[in-house]
């Protein structure tokens, strides 16, 4: 079997140098089986293949996400590219349903050629009494605090500064049964910057995470008392995001895209 792919580049920045987070995006008559879904994840190597197939109804599909190594079960970036190759298909402002099986997300492409996720907020469900030591001393910087979700966890770091020049110890942080979390700070010129690291994947820190800002977005938001805010996730490659937390409860990510390769695979 011969199947295309595309690979996009979501929440850039050119204005930063921001590349943004990768995904590979392939739309297909059905869905394979997972394991082939999983090989075909494997030998394109990107932090994220999506897989679409057309459900019936005005742009509805159904989409699955897997990393390299594992499934993904909330992949906002995937998402984002998923828009973005879909929009390019017949440009102009549209509308995308995905439904996932705990779910369903909204995609937006825009007209000045940026697109948005529309997804569930993700609340805190409580402060940690202490932070686990792997952490603290695997991310060798002053923290503030740590807060559980039922998605990945938020460390509040002291200084800003110190997010951007860190250099985890993933072999100490691997110590840690905790799977994932965003390390966040107040900005400079916007309002908030994280780091998102997951020690017990192949790829250990993600570049620029959607479910990531589905934590953080609500979470700044209280503590700022606004609904509109602007971060930065200082990965290697850097992501740039518009966010808001809207009325009915949802958070919306907007960010520009680059349009990579295109591919064929043999499988």
């Amino acid at each position: 079997m011969e199947i295309d792919y595309q690979i996009i580049s979501v929440f850039t920045d050119q204005n930063r140098n921001f590349t943004g987070n990768p995904a590979a995006v392939i739309l297909l008559d059905k869905l394979p089986a997972e394991r082939e879904m999983q090989a075909i994840a494997k030998e394109l190597n990107q932090p994220a293949t999506t897989f679409l197939v057309k459900e019936p109804g005005d742009d509805r599909f159904s989409i699955r996400w897997f990393a390299p190594d594992a499934e993904i079960g909330l992949c906002g970036h995937g998402t984002a590219a998923a828009t973005a190759f879909l929009g390019q298909q017949e440009p102009g402002n549209r509308t995308f349903t995905f439904i996932y099986p705990e779910g369903k997300l909204e995609g937006i492409l825009h007209a000045d050629q940026t697109v948005s996720i529309n997804t569930k907020s993700i609340e805190v469900l409580e402060a940690l009494e202490e932070i686990p030591e792997p952490i603290v001393e695997g991310l060798g910087i002053p923290l503030l605090a740590m807060y559980r979700t039922d998605n990945k966890y938020i460390i509040l770091a002291k200084d800003g500064g110190d997010i951007k020049k860190m250099n985890p110890d993933f072999e100490r942080l691997s110590a840690c049964d905790i799977f994932g979390y965003a390390v966040t700070a107040p900005g400079e010129d916007v309002d908030f910057i994280s780091r998102t690291f997951v020690p017990h994947t192949l790829q250990k820190e993600d570049y620029a995470t959607g479910s990531s800002h589905a934590i953080l977005v609500p979470f700044w938001a209280k503590r700022l008392e606004k609904k509109h805010l602007k971060s930065l996730q200082l990965s290697k490659r850097g992501g740039a995001f518009s966010c808001e937390l809207t009325d009915n409860g949802l958070v919306s990510l907007k960010g520009a895209f680059v349009m990579e390769k295109t591919g064929k695979l043999s499988f």
